[in-house]
């Protein structure tokens, strides 16, 4: 019931759609009733049982309304009628009523539906959008720890459950226990032992069905998980695909999805199984309940005669009315549980806590960078064993400052840094004087550019790729950021120029290609301190030299921070910082290091003898 309070908050802001629904539904539900107690009458005409009145009865005021009286208005109406214009005029009367009750039946019904399924859509929309806003702002450390296609999962099949279930559910609770005391109280009035008779099963039924349906929530849960793991393999198979066939792993991914589609299907196969029994266990307690009707009935018709046939006939089919919405309130107890396993899984996403929300208490903007970024005694740890220890380092507005070590020393763990991907533990980031949480995440991100090894580009245009975060693309920019980043040339002989789309990933463009677009988006977003992580370590020789001064001219007059693999592209760093094990052992100059002939002189004789 929680979850369900949840939900309807985002219905709140299309009331207005929420109140015409219920409005139609229960109109419905009027009419569903009324389009049953219409056969009582024309059924007592056709098998001529109508009482004669020939006096029409005296109008006891609205307060007063009582059966015996709209019994008898109907019965005088029936009997005139026949007198005047014959019994075939009086089933003419009676058949067109029927027809504009049920008209106007599907009518309302089809009002409200229409009307829900717009506020459906209109509240899946929301719930679409807060779980993308939720995702995108979600730090990049809660995505090593969950698996992209379960995120996948929640974000789309889970949030279409979860609205489809709770917004239908709100049209039963409302038009079927309508329908039912609707349709209760004309038996009532028709024939309270026969209702007793009938009423009597319904809680029966209800016990029967929610200890069918106990289990229900967990195997839907796992049903999901599943589904998402599922989602997770295929994602990872399109990313990987290129290594699973260099590798023939094709069949042992294979054997593991398959596996996967395995569980699903006998998770799933459970889950119908005991959903299945829901129905027709329901259909058979009402057929019990029919039947009793019948006996009772029968001898109240035939024996005692204290019923007409068509009244008794009229009767049973309100009856079945009442069995029809009372079967669709038991499935929708399964719905609740479905529902509810879904909610589970997408709350618990918009639930996340986000460690990197930036301080609610007069956050600062970062304008400009005019002095230094200073690192002191920062430690940080991804999971249990740390990957820096007590560093220190300032870094001069206008510098280029090269950090180089072996894989694990800690080196793009500091661009992770400084760009708040992860927070510090221990220690503080700061520039010009301030500790880097107090500036606004927007500001502080605006004052930095990042080129990484693996510059992931965007199915899109190569254009908009550059453009990537500007509201208005202005083309001469971009051809400007495209000439520093050596890129022009190769997109002008494109047949569409700047407006070739480069594929899932970029993966229309050669590695060369798509790190020169990646520098050409770095210098169109012109940023003050440049980031370099590892930006020509996956090129060959000819693609690095082009890139390698696409670099340098995007480096003039900014602060570099440069995280390299190829030592031969740091030389000119003004100064060079050795780490180990998350630790400084080194600094200084290219020159200065060789003198000292320590790591740094020895990682350059390593790479120059394996050239």
């Amino acid at each position: 019931m929680k979850n369900f309070k949840r939900f309807l908050q985002y219905a709140l802001p299309y009331k207005g759609q929420g109140f015409l629904g219920v409005f139609f539904n229960v109109l419905y539900a009027l009419f569903t009733t009324l389009s049953y107690v219409i056969l009582m009458p024309m059924l007592d005409v056709l098998f001529g049982e109508t009482e004669k009145v020939y006096t029409k009865p005296l109008y006891p005021g609205f307060s007063n309304l009582s059966k015996s009286y709209l019994q008898e208005l109907l019965n005088y109406g029936v009997t005139i009628t026949n007198q005047q214009h014959g019994a075939e005029r009086t089933l003419v009367y009676l058949i067109i009523t029927v027809i504009v009750v049920f008209f106007l039946k599907n009518i309302f019904g089809y009002l409200g539906k229409t009307t829900i399924s717009f506020l459906k859509n209109n509240v899946l929309k929301d719930f679409r959008n807060e779980m993308y806003q939720k995702i995108i702002s979600l730090p990049v450390s809660f995505y090593s720890a969950h698996k992209k296609g379960d995120l996948m999962a929640r974000a789309t099949g889970d949030i279409a459950t979860v609205n489809n279930t709770y917004l239908d559910l709100v049209i039963i609770f409302i038009r079927e226990p309508l329908n039912i005391i609707f349709t209760l109280f004309i038996m009532f009035k028709v024939s309270w032992e026969l209702t007793l008779i009938m009423f009597g099963f319904i809680p029966v039924s209800a016990i029967v069905i929610s200890f069918i349906s106990k289990k229900i929530r967990q195997q839907a849960r796992d049903i999901f998980s599943k589904s998402g793991s599922i989602l997770g393999t295929i994602e990872e198979t399109l990313g990987g695909l290129k290594i699973i066939k260099a590798f023939n792993a094709e069949n042992f991914f294979k054997r593991r999805y398959e596996s996967q589609t395995e569980e699903l299907r006998s998770l799933s196969n459970k889950m119908i199984a005991r959903e299945s029994l829901a129905s027709p266990t329901s259909e058979f307690l009402g057929v019990v309940s029919i039947a009793s009707l019948l006996w009772f009935g029968g001898k109240m018709v035939l024996i005692d005669q204290v019923m007409t046939g068509g009244t008794f006939i009229g009767f049973v089919a309100s009856a079945y009315n009442i069995l029809t919405p009372a079967k669709t309130i038991s499935k929708a107890n399964n719905s609740i549980k479905i529902g509810n396993s879904a909610a589970d899984r997408v709350i618990e996403i918009l639930d996340t806590k986000n460690d990197l929300e930036e301080i609610q208490v007069n956050p600062v903007e970062l304008k400009t960078f005019e002095k230094e970024i200073k690192f002191e005694n920062v430690s940080f740890k991804y999971n249990t064993e740390y990957v820096l220890r007590n560093f220190s380092l300032s870094i001069p507005k206008g510098s280029t400052i090269a950090f180089v070590g072996e894989s694990g020393s800690g080196k793009s763990t500091i661009a992770n840094l400084i760009t708040r991907f992860y927070d510090l533990e221990e220690g503080t980031i700061s520039i010009d004087g301030r500790n880097i949480k107090e500036y606004t995440l927007n500001s502080l991100r605006s004052q930095l550019g990042i080129v990484a090894q693996d510059s992931l580009l965007f199915n899109d245009s190569i254009k908009n790729n550059i453009a990537l975060g500007k509201d208005e693309v202005n083309e001469e920019q971009v051809i400007a950021a495209s000439k520093i980043a050596n890129a022009h040339r190769f997109i002008k002989e494109f047949s569409r120029g700047y407006e070739t789309n480069v594929g899932d990933r970029g993966g229309m463009l050669s590695g060369g290609q798509r790190q020169r677009v990646a520098i050409a988006r770095a210098v169109m977003k012109n940023p003050p301190i440049m980031i370099l992580d590892e930006a020509t370590s996956a090129l060959d020789t000819e693609s690095e030299k082009v890139v390698q001064d696409a670099l340098e001219k995007m480096m003039k007059n900014r602060t570099s921070i440069v995280i390299a693999h190829r030592l031969s592209t740091i030389q000119n760093a003004d100064l060079i910082v050795v780490l180990s094990k998350g630790q400084i052992i080194e600094k200084g100059t290219h020159q200065e290091l060789l003198t000292k002939d320590g790591t740094y002189a020895n990682l350059v004789k390593l790479q120059s003898l394996s050239q």
